[in-house]
């Protein structure tokens, strides 16, 4: 579970700022600032909104910016956010959220930027360095990640999503005990935190210890039945048990590739951090003459720039 399956840490320091509905002031002040012929010639004045109003309408806009991320219009919401900042540039929270807009409508510069003057603003929000941890992993810093989501964990750490992202940035980093103690401490904090147990699977069986990670596999199918990754990991790793498995890992392994034909792909697989061991086993397995007309229909539909997992 890598790169691509991974959440955004932004929305949870956000969520923690109540965002009221816009008051009939407020609408008045944000008619004058998007409507520049608003005031006409006959009238001899232009009308300076007052501090709250401002602050009325750069929370109205923010509220309205939320709603469009919920609804999947990152661009459109990075454009709202970006008038909240304007209006309101001491308030961290519009910065986190145009970080979040940025970052769902692949701006990831900007977002960095964005980051950082919010960090400036409450050095002390966890939520802050978990987002710009994520956003290094992200940008193939595992390094810069480690030291960041560490800075925030002195903050919060009783937080399972960072912690997800510690161990993936310390697997990254070719530490896979302090990965696995990572995702260990992550699905602690989380029940159903399947990602986390996936992820703990994926440190045991490189490391030999293969009887765990097909029972941490059988565990996250109980959570979550239809996701791809662990269905065709556990099909993997029953087949490397030998032929007295075989006819179950046959079905999980077309079951696996309908519902995400993506890990149909090695590099795909190493995108998500699989280790060598079980992308050699999978490669083999998928090469059996059973599997032979699932694989060609996977390879046809794999598309690994997206995948149906991404939004987990």
């Amino acid at each position: 579970m890598g790169l691509r399956a991974r959440r955004s840490r932004i929305t949870a320091a956000l969520s923690k700022a109540v965002l009221p509905v816009l008051s009939g002031s407020a609408i008045a002040a944000l008619t004058l600032i998007s409507t520049p012929g608003a005031a006409q010639a006959l009238v001899p004045y232009v009308y300076v909104p007052r501090p709250q109003e401002l602050e009325g309408a750069g929370l109205g806009i923010a509220q309205a910016a939320s709603r469009l991320l919920r609804l999947g219009q990152a661009a459109d919401a990075a454009r709202l956010a970006a008038l909240t900042v304007q209006l309101l540039p001491q308030d961290p929270r519009g910065w986190l959220l145009l970080a979040e807009a940025q970052l769902r409508s692949n701006q990831l510069k900007p977002a960095a930027v964005s980051l950082a003057r919010a960090k400036q603003l409450d050095p002390r929000n966890a939520g802050i360095w978990f987002a710009e941890g994520s956003l290094a992993l992200r940008n193939s810093n595992p390094q810069q990640a480690v030291s960041l989501l560490q800075e925030g964990l002195k903050l919060d750490n009783r937080n399972a999503g960072a912690f997800f992202d510690l161990g993936n940035a310390h697997l990254l980093l070719g530490n896979p005990r302090a990965a696995l103690g990572d995702f260990e401490r992550a699905a602690s904090l989380r029940q159903g935190f399947w990602e986390a147990i996936n992820n703990q699977a994926l440190v045991l069986f490189e490391q030999g210890d293969r009887n765990a990670a097909i029972n941490r596999w059988r565990a996250v199918l109980k959570i979550k039945p239809d996701a791809a990754e662990p269905t065709l990991a556990l099909a993997a790793g029953l087949y490397a048990q030998g032929p007295q498995q075989r006819q179950e890992a046959l079905q999980l392994a077309s079951r696996a590739l309908d519902a995400d034909p993506n890990y149909v792909l090695e590099s795909y697989q190493k995108e998500q951090l699989w280790g060598a061991q079980l992308r050699t086993v999978t490669q083999k397995l998928l090469s059996l003459q059973e599997l032979k007309a699932t694989v060609e229909r996977a390879h046809a539909n794999a598309s690994p720039e997206g995948s149906p997992e991404e939004d987990l």
